[in-house]
């Protein structure tokens, strides 16, 4: 979701005085100047690391003051890399956490402790770099990396929790030299970019696996398993496979957190819903067990409090996340075939009256497969996210009656939102997703109430 679009429908963001010009005025630039992948899609893509060389480069290389740890993946990267922030944090270190994208205002991005980053340091950043940025011409995230990067040098943090953007081989975050390699899962998303099959999708994930460096496996299927082992042969790193680690089991729902079981004979209280939470839990938990191997770095109590209030320590939002109570309506930014399976099963396990879905997507998913796995039995609200790679609400509800699904359409997520929650009982489910952009400008909605 655009900040833009937060500045103009919510007026929440203050604006610093000073003679440097506002933060609003500051994000603006950075839309207007520099290209926007999640806004405007593949003319915004500059895969490659000259430009990150370049500027980290500029900067004196701030990404080699810290240790990092580096998080590639289809679905699962944002919760993974929130939860070992969490449990980091928890054992007294000075966490920087870099994710992407941000749902309601762009200094989620960039966090230290789980406090965003201060307004008046992204416009000095950007006042004082924009000849920099005028001679190399980087993308916005390229632009952003390289202010998380040294903003965690100017915090002096001990590590940082880095997740690529796209991709991995070419992402501008492979720059690094981390302590552990992560890859949640391979799924089909950005194909037009990463390859249409999974043993390419594969090969550019695996890309971010160092000389000499650890990589955990979240999930390997038959197609991407030969890759990531022909790589560790060639880079000479060990490799650890989530799966045959450790396996965990839900046991029950306890308010907003997950009871979970391990094969290692741990219980843990986990503070994100969704049984499909299960494998990112099992990979963060191959992860700290491989960070311990090399330093020691947290202890059991670190891992039972970082899992159990990783939503309060780290500010994450948009995973399985609950808006209302009466009726229940519940947000989840998965947003590509893999996601929608996990979300598809988990909607299976509520109870309710009637299941409404709220839904909007992007025009460079793979629309039909989505639509393929949603639930006929729902009333449907199909909206557009207020950007321009939204796919038009009409065009989503045309293409929803090829497989039965029936709804309105709306051409805003606040209207969607407001019809759906004005034609449900107090029995009833709502559910929002189908890109992170309709969850955000949800999420706004509902903080704005």
């Amino acid at each position: 979701m655009s900040e833009i679009d937060n500045i103009e429908n919510n007026g929440n963001l203050s604006s610093p005085s000073g003679v440097r010009g506002s933060y609003s005025e500051t994000i603006q630039y950075l839309y207007d100047r520099l290209p926007v992948f999640h806004h405007i899609g593949g003319d915004a893509y500059k895969p490659g690391l000259e430009n990150s060389i370049r500027l980290m480069k500029s900067l004196g290389d701030p990404q080699q003051q810290y240790r990092t740890i580096h998080i590639a993946g289809t679905n699962g990267k944002g919760s993974v890399s929130h939860l070992l922030a969490a449990v980091l944090q928890c054992a007294g270190y000075r966490v920087g956490l870099y994710t992407s994208p941000h749902l309601v205002d762009f200094r989620e991005r960039i966090r230290v402790n789980g406090e965003m980053i201060e307004q008046q340091y992204v416009v000095d950043f950007v006042e004082d770099h924009k000849n920099l940025f005028d001679e190399i011409e980087p993308s916005f995230f390229e632009a952003t990396m390289a202010m998380a990067f040294d903003y965690f040098k100017d915090k002096e943090v001990d590590i940082a929790v880095i997740e690529v953007g796209l991709g991995g081989r070419l992402d501008s975050t492979n720059i690094i030299r981390p302590e552990l390699s992560v890859i949640t899962n391979i799924s089909y998303d950005h194909t037009e970019f990463l390859g249409n099959t999974l043993e390419k999708i594969a090969f550019e994930k695996a890309g971010i696996i160092k000389h000499w460096t650890p990589v955990v496996i979240g999930e390997s299927l038959p197609e991407t398993g030969p890759v990531f082992e022909q790589k560790v042969i060639e880079e000479d790193a060990p490799i650890y496979y989530a799966e045959e680690f450790i396996e965990v089991k839900f046991r029950k729902y306890e308010k907003e957190c997950m009871i979970v079981e391990t094969s290692k004979n741990k219980t843990y209280k986990v503070g994100l819903c969704g049984n499909y939470q299960l494998k990112n839990i099992a990979t963060a938990l191959t992860a700290i067990y491989q960070l311990n191997e090399l330093n020691n770095y947290v202890s059991e109590s670190d891992i039972v409090t970082g899992f159990e209030k990783v939503t309060e320590i780290t500010g994450l939002q948009g995973r399985w996340q609950t808006l209302q109570e009466i009726p229940r309506v519940v947000a989840d930014t998965g947003h590509n075939v893999g996601g929608f399976e996990y979300i598809v099963e988990q909607l299976k396990a509520q109870s309710y009256k009637t299941l409404r879905i709220v839904i909007g997507m992007v025009n460079d998913k793979d629309i039909s497969a989505v639509l393929a796995l949603l639930p006929a039995d729902a009333v449907y609200y199909f909206t557009q996210a207020a950007i321009i790679r939204a796919l038009p609400a009409d065009k989503l509800k045309e293409q929803a009656l090829g497989y039965h699904l029936l709804g309105e359409a709306f051409p805003t997520v606040q209207q969607a939102v407001t019809t759906a929650l004005e034609e449900s009982g107090e029995e009833d489910f709502v559910f929002i997703g189908g890109s992170n952009f309709i969850v955000g400008e949800a999420l706004a909605n509902f903080i704005k109430q």
